[in-house]
């Protein structure tokens, strides 16, 4: 599977180059439309009766191809025309032309009647709402119940944002056939939930293409990180494997900053350290064993056990309540790399860039920072334009941290402008101090020297594959014990190994 999500721009420069590269307009265009006739084919092989949705431009042309190889295979098959076939240009009128069957207006068209209907009214590359005649066909088909095939994007959504195009009307497919490489639209919500079961069809773009274009932004699958995926050394020992340290909060607090430890230990950090004030410790030590524990009783002492010992990373924010930005502002100087989460971004909420100045006061020190939506626009109150792609983008450059902005669609963006959107998450990581056991994974996989960015997006990948390989009933204290079956497949082990 490729990992490049192709943003809208891209695509369109990805079509020219493959043009300049010797393949006609018209061929990719008759590519298209065969992939999307043999995706409804293998979808609803029963049915007998196509409705295809064309609209005005290159998305109209690959509906006309599609309803040609349809009724190829002897199906009954109409085309609604958002505008008359004599008013298209360039390749879609080509393929118009080489339509010999009906063609109806689409306000004319009887939704009810079809089996199946082709949404190829609009692609990616629309720019605006869908309103008038098209909005009334987008509203038509999804009130008929009758099962949508999109070609591209369903009609109206945009497909960097993965969100409606202003107020106007989504289609919501069933299936969407897309081309050459999916988009960010297509995995970022709501997009993927309004696009249904995604097929990338190969419609023969020179292979050299993509990787010309410096595409920055990726699916999140083990192929993007697991070379840097840490493997333990035969004469390795518990401190080469990394050292995490845990900051505890208060006494009737702890059990965040346990699932952040548990976490570090399972994903592989060699040792972990809980630190904490002594009423804090006492409720630690009767609920672990491998868990080391040190007394830090505010941000002073633990600049004293940052002084005194190695640590390899750091969380600072789960459970953590008073004292935190003193605590993260000490991780950040003194752990080798610092994992910031919940608590923080309410103490440093509207101040991002006072944030970032800790950050940057030691510029090659990883940092990860993971809020949840919440989280995030009470420390960046000013980012609320764009995609989530955009707005952590956006962070990341800001802070000079890689930020995962978490939810069913976690985002992981580097400064450096590389960005990984998951869609691995099932429904039940929905649950109390997940993002504390995320934290863990990020920490656990930082101490044993994994680059910031690969480590918070492995981090998210297993979150997401532990989740749904424990199955409903998933509470956040059975994440990290599930954890290293993931690892044993990552790594190439068996399971009971």
């Amino acid at each position: 599977m490729s990992l490049e999500l192709l943003a809208c721009a891209e695509m369109t420069e990805a079509d020219r180059r493959a043009v300049a590269a010797g393949v006609s307009g018209a061929a990719l265009m008759e590519a298209a439309g065969a992939a999307v006739a043999r995706r409804a084919r293998e979808l609803w092989p029963a049915a007998r009766r196509i409705l295809v949705l064309a609209g005005p431009g290159a998305n109209g042309g690959d509906g006309y191809v599609a309803a040609r190889r349809l009724a190829e295979r002897g199906l009954a098959v109409t085309v609604a025309a958002l505008v008359p076939p004599e008013r298209l240009s360039g390749d879609a009128a080509f393929m118009a032309s080489r339509w010999s069957g009906a063609v109806t207006p689409i306000a004319d068209a009887d939704f009810g009647a079809a089996d199946v209907i082709v949404d190829a009214l609009f692609g990616a590359g629309l720019s605006r709402p869908l309103e008038g005649a098209a909005a009334d066909a987008a509203e038509r088909a999804n009130a008929s119940r009758t099962p949508i095939l999109a070609v591209d994007v369903p009609s109206g959504l945009h497909g960097d944002l993965g969100a409606p195009l202003g107020r106007g009307p989504v289609v919501r497919a069933a299936a969407t056939v897309t081309f050459v490489r999916p988009k960010p639209g297509h995995v970022l919500l709501p997009g993927r939930t309004l696009c249904g079961a995604l097929t990338v069809a190969d419609i023969g773009t020179p292979e050299a293409v993509v990787p010309s274009l410096g595409v920055a932004t990726f699916r999140n699958r083990p192929a993007l990180w697991s070379g840097a995926l840490p493997r333990p050394a035969t004469d390795g020992h518990k401190y080469r494997r990394g050292h995490a340290l845990v900051w505890s909060g208060p006494e009737f607090m702890t059990g965040a900053a346990r699932l952040s430890a548990f976490a570090a230990a399972r994903v592989g950090a060699g040792a972990v350290t809980i630190a904490g004030a002594p009423a804090a410790l006492r409720v630690h030590a009767a609920h672990v064993s491998a868990i080391m524990l040190a007394e830090a009783v505010d941000a002073d002492g633990l600049e004293k056990l940052f002084g005194a010992r190695r640590f390899a990373s750091a969380v600072v924010g789960p459970g953590a309540g008073p004292g935190v930005e003193a605590a993260a502002r000490a991780a950040l100087d003194g752990a080798e790399s610092a994992v910031l989460d919940a608590d923080v971004f309410t103490a440093f909420a509207g101040r991002p860039d006072e944030l970032a100045a800790a950050i940057r006061r030691a510029p090659a020190r990883p940092v990860v920072l993971t809020p949840h939506e919440g989280e995030f626009a009470r420390l960046f109150p000013d980012l609320t334009d764009g995609s989530k792609l955009d707005r952590a983008r956006a962070a990341a450059s800001r802070t000079g941290a890689v930020v995962a902005l978490k939810g069913a669609d976690t985002v992981v963006a580097a400064p450096d402008g590389r960005a990984a959107i998951a869609d691995n998450a099932p429904p039940t990581l929905a649950t109390a101090g997940a993002g504390d056991v995320l934290a863990g994974f990020c920490a656990g996989l930082l101490a044993q020297g994994m680059p910031a960015f690969e480590a918070a997006a492995a981090a998210v990948w297993i979150h997401g594959e532990a989740a749904a390989g424990f199955g409903p009933g998933l509470i956040a204290d059975d994440l990290p014990h599930v954890a290293p079956a993931v690892l044993a497949r990552l790594l190439g082990a068996p399971k009971d190994s």
